[in-house]
């Protein structure tokens, strides 16, 4: 069939779309949304212009000039409006809108808004903790539902020595004191016509670094470019994992600018789910106290993957490969973490770490990191070594190569861990970060927390990794018992499985025949 449909960033022809693992049917919809989405936001230039001129605390919206649509940036989950302040010397900022139809915003209203909380409180953390941490300035941010927040420094100066004092007083008396983002009550602007909210950060100009990901491809056989990198994300990631979080979760700003652990620990995978209408079934208020409860409920997560997305599975042998993957991932994770970490040290991670998120100067070293919605407080067992270290996909990596690079890293992490030890005093409280990330490697835990980071690679991450610690032989019946301990119901669901496919198969065929689809799929 030569009918092609539109994609966000390719066409896709049919033949193509039924062999894919992931549910293309629902991304058929993404390029249309995309359009409207846009053009409603450039129908609100001035707007835009009210706000950025708001949290900078300029006198007139005049002084900004927003960006032409062809020059906005925009990635798999927002899209970045620069916008000039001239009275800055032509300074740029940029405002950033989550995308609503690739957040689940519409399975499950408030997504956008917990994704915005989770960046703004990240930041918080990260300059009240790590100073030290690259990271653009965050000047305030707004929720959907209209509650504005604006940075400290950039308030009317009658209301910002009042909050100064405030934040000193409460200090004094040994309260907790408010972020550096304060709410703001105003009719200086209009009412939030976007229908999402929006971060408003500094635009990382070329002098201030270039992303990884351009120079990466030349670049990463480099020894002298690579040990830098590596000596940059080796300081980051001691310094963020110097300091204990009390639990699991993800870090917000409250109403009152309040810095909270309050937010369930905003992973990517659980967005991308709830995107595709799969629910995670862990609530926006949910934090963990143990690494039990927390892998517990991600299992869950896995599970419901599997209930939910309508061509989770290919055929009977498909589904039987799967329900043993996941019963056996629930059996096997006590082997895979330490007794002693099971109420901690919880840390700081960067869940979602890549190229593009990671700004260098020419000679790699770490300028700048950005797009920190997906941070959260983790295990300390759960910090690894990149996995795009050998440019292979999570579920494409090959133990030995990987481990040359990983040796390479955590040499470097060593040395930088032991510069740090004897510069300041260390907190005998927690291990040293290094070790753990060793012992992750030669326990096999590494390749468990990847499997569990990732719900469509977890089968051959498993299956290549994972079981052959426990078995290599006897595999046929390893499948033949396994899948009936998944669950009471699982020749139910197991058939429920096959007629999703079979369905999902149909309205798949029909999406790419339906001529009057693929014409409006190619009107921008």
């Amino acid at each position: 069939m030569s009918i092609t449909r539109r994609l966000l960033r390719r066409e896709i022809t049919y033949d193509s779309a039924k062999g894919k693992e992931v549910n293309i049917l629902h991304q058929l919809g993404y390029y249309d949304q995309r359009n409207q989405f846009f053009a409603h936001l450039d129908d609100n230039h001035l707007w835009i212009r009210k706000v950025v001129a708001y949290h900078l605390g300029l006198k007139s919206s005049t002084a900004c000039r927003v960006a032409e649509v062809e020059d906005w940036l925009h990635g798999s989950f927002n899209v970045c409006i620069p916008v000039v302040v001239p009275s800055w010397n032509d300074k740029r900022v940029l405002i950033r809108f989550p995308l609503p139809y690739r957040v689940g915003e519409a399975f499950r209203p408030g997504n956008g808004d917990e994704k915005i909380r989770c960046e703004a409180g990240t930041y918080a953390w990260l300059q009240e903790n790590c100073p030290d941490i690259p990271i653009p300035l965050l000047y305030g941010f707004a929720l959907s539902t209209g509650e504005t927040f604006t940075r400290l420094e950039n308030l009317p100066a009658l209301t910002r020595w009042f909050q100064i004092l405030r934040r000193k007083l409460l200090s004094w008396l040994g309260y907790p004191a408010p972020s550096k983002y304060l709410r703001r009550q105003t009719t200086s602007i209009p009412p939030n016509t976007i229908g999402a909210g929006y971060i408003l950060v500094e635009y990382i100009e070329e002098t201030q670094g270039v992303m990884l990901s351009n120079t990466w491809e030349d670049g990463q056989h480099d020894t002298r470019l690579r040990t830098n990198f590596f000596r940059g994300l080796s300081r980051i990631l001691l310094d963020m994992s110097r300091i204990p979080c009390p639990r699991i979760g993800s870090f917000i700003i409250d109403n009152d600018g309040f810095l909270k652990l309050a937010n369930r620990p905003l992973s990517i995978e659980l967005q991308q789910l709830e995107n595709e209408n799969i629910p995670t079934d862990i609530g926006r208020d949910y934090t963990y106290s143990t690494v039990d409860s927390y892998v517990v409920d991600l299992l869950g997560v896995h599970d419901n993957r599997f209930r939910y997305q309508p061509n989770a599975v290919n055929d009977l042998g498909d589904c039987i490969h799967q329900l043993s993957t996941l019963t056996a991932m629930r059996t096997v994770f006590h082997s895979f973490f330490q007794r002693d970490f099971r109420r901690g040290p919880f840390v700081l991670s960067l869940s979602d770490i890549h190229q593009s998120n990671i700004f260098v100067d020419a000679d790699w070293n770490i300028t700048c990191l950005v797009d920190l919605e997906w941070a959260c407080s983790r295990p300390i067992e759960l910090v690894n070594t990149p996995h795009w270290l050998t440019n292979k996909g999570i579920d494409q990596l090959v133990s030995p190569e990987y481990d040359v690079i990983r040796t390479e890293f955590m040499t470097i992490l060593s040395d930088e861990e032991e510069k740090k030890s004897s510069a300041t005093p260390s907190n005998n409280l927690l291990p040293r970060l290094s070790n753990v990330m060793n012992r992750n490697w030669e326990s096999g835990t590494f390749w468990y927390t990847l499997a569990l980071s990732s719900p469509s690679g977890v089968f051959t991450i498993f299956r290549e990794h994972i079981r052959p610690l426990f078995c290599t032989d006897n595999i046929e019946e390893f499948n033949l018992i396994m899948p009936y301990f998944w669950g009471k119901s699982m020749v139910y669901t197991a058939g429920c499985k096959l007629a999703d496919k079979e369905q999902y198969d149909e309205q798949l065929q029909q999406a790419f025949e339906n001529t009057s689809l693929v014409g409006k799929d190619n009107v921008l």
